[in-house]
């Protein structure tokens, strides 16, 4: 069951006194968890680097591989990051880390033996379930082992491996693909190419990085806040029903338990979200994007109302917070425009800017490395500075990372010249990540600890749900319609396709000035709220 959070704050005169500074290992964890963090985003994005060599071999479209990029993976990884997500609150993180490791080392390693879209996509999708487990098992054990004050810095670090990974990826893919090629230009043992001796090859090291997380301590849960919270006695009892909250059929199971009203609201979400799916697969002939599209947001539907039933203090604090949910909206458009960038800038050098694979690859390798790093550390350390003086201040950081890309995105996508390309394409990296560090912990701050890992998954499904499963699709999908026909074969117009993500800015201003305003109150009544 459950810990109220009027037990929590009755039991807070016997609670040990908030660490203020963290511990040397404390720095240890947060480097391991880096490195993991890091190999995370190389077995996610080196499919942007063999994106054109996979849809030469398999035949596939624009639209095709940002599905492939994007909703294929993000889907199943937003939806297993909510049942994993509260298993992290459970459960020993250590351990639900290391499993999760293996299972997308595995998975990316099987993309190499891929043969067709749909072995690929099952593969993706398999590295999205065991990918669901990092963020919310390591943003869980970085608020255990940091003070608040010092919360959004180590978040910003830990996130530095997003854009590491990122960046190491295309180098890597680049590299591999051409030592494999030019070895067996027919094709090597069981007649694998470049593409696939790629996956294998960054996916078999996670193995190894799986044991070296297994030796890491796992933390009191609460003890850095003054606020020990106790585990569930049965974490898999409830990590079952979580579980049968978002696969269905047993969705609907779910919900006739709550009543009939439950179980007529699902099935009218059902109808609605499959009704919606069909138009949108009619207009652009997409069934799998769509497809997935329609299953995740109906899964998520089906786990709120749950949550709703059986936990509504973290209920009301997460789906019941304008200011949680403006802030991850928002956050989440910062993320679309981000991920279609790092999925489609190094195949529009390559086909539209005619550069060298090799090139490229170590050009905007080190780009989305070092921007992406310097974006996201120096936006965590403002993102804490600013909430020293304003309690909203970190929201400010977060609308610089909508509004400052646009003119680089502009410049670069539209320009011919190589080095203004690259140069573009690092202002806006640097830009859009400086917005993560406090999109992350503002999140984190709005929760009680115990809710910490539900809160990461609920966080994630906006950068997932929302910006990973339609950036690269969206520019994909754009690309295809603006583009022509060359001898037989569709050529996609990808500088139209990245130019549309401007569009999204302002919905996304929006929705982070009204968090803006609604945080304070918000984050003041948490226990109030929560306790209702």
């Amino acid at each position: 069951m459950a810990v109220s959070a009027s037990d929590e704050m009755a039991a807070s005169d016997r609670q040990p006194l908030p660490v203020t500074r963290a511990s040397g290992y404390s720095w240890y964890v947060l480097f391991v968890l880096v490195v993991v963090y890091i190999l995370n985003f190389i077995d996610r994005q080196i499919l942007s680097i063999l994106a054109v060599d996979i849809k030469a071999d398999l035949g596939l479209t624009d639209a095709d591989m940002g599905f492939l990029g994007g909703a294929a993976f993000a889907v199943f990884y937003a939806l297993f990051g909510i049942p994993l997500g509260r298993l992290a609150d459970n459960w020993n993180r250590v351990r639900l880390l290391s499993i999760g490791l293996t299972l997308w080392s595995a998975m990316t390693a099987m993309s190499g033996l891929a043969y067709n879209q749909l072995t690929l996509t099952l593969a993706r999708m398999g590295v999205g379930v065991g990918e669901a487990t990092a963020s919310p098992t390591a943003y869980s054990l970085i608020s255990d082992y940091f003070p608040k004050r010092q919360k959004a810095t180590a978040l910003a670090i830990y996130s530095s491996g997003l854009y590491l990974g990122g960046g190491v990826s295309l180098f890597i893919g680049a590299l591999i693909v051409k030592a494999w090629d030019t070895a067996y230009p027919a094709g090597g043992p069981m007649g694998l190419v470049g593409w696939q001796a790629a996956f294998l090859a960054v996916g078999v090291p996670g193995l190894l990085l799986a044991l070296w997380v297994a030796t890491l301590r796992e933390p009191v849960r609460g003890a850095m806040d003054g606020v020990v919270s106790p585990s569930s006695p049965a974490p898999f009892r409830q990590f079952g029903k979580d579980l049968s909250m978002i696969v269905p059929p047993l969705t609907l199971y779910s919900a006739w338990t709550r009543g009939p009203a439950a179980l007529a609201i699902n099935i009218g979400f059902a109808v609605a979200v499959t009704a919606f799916a069909w138009l949108m697969i009619a207009l652009t002939g997409n069934y799998p994007q769509w497809s997935a599209v329609a299953l995740g947001y109906y899964a998520v539907f089906s786990w709120a109302s749950t949550l709703r039933a059986h936990d509504p203090a973290t209920f009301r604090l997460i789906w019941g917070t304008p200011a949680f949910i403006c802030t991850t909206l928002g956050y989440g458009l910062v993320s679309l425009a981000a991920y279609a960038l790092g999925f489609w800038s190094a195949p529009y050098a390559e086909t539209v800017l005619g550069l060298p694979k090799q090139e490229l690859a170590f050009i905007l390798g080190a780009n989305g490395a070092v921007s992406g790093f310097i974006g996201v550390i120096i936006g965590g350390r403002a993102a804490d500075a600013l909430r020293v003086r304003n309690p909203s201040g970190r929201i400010l950081m977060i609308i610089f990372g909508v509004v400052a890309p646009i003119v680089p995105i502009w410049i670069g996508y539209t320009t011919e010249n190589a080095t203004l390309f690259y140069v573009m394409n690092f202002l806006a990296g640097m830009f859009g990540a400086a917005a993560l560090g406090a999109a992350a912990a503002t999140t984190q701050d709005l929760v009680l600890p115990r809710m910490r890992g539900t809160a990461t998954a609920a966080f994630f499904l906006g950068t997932t749900l929302v910006g990973l499963s339609f950036g690269p699709y969206m520019v994909g999908q754009i690309s295809d319609l603006t583009g022509t026909v060359v001898n037989g074969q569709p050529v996609g117009n990808l500088r139209t396709g990245i130019l549309s993500l401007i569009a999204v800015a302002p919905i996304a201003l929006g929705l982070l000035i009204y968090a803006y305003r609604a945080l304070p109150t918000a984050e003041a009544t948490i226990a109030e709220r929560a306790g209702e």
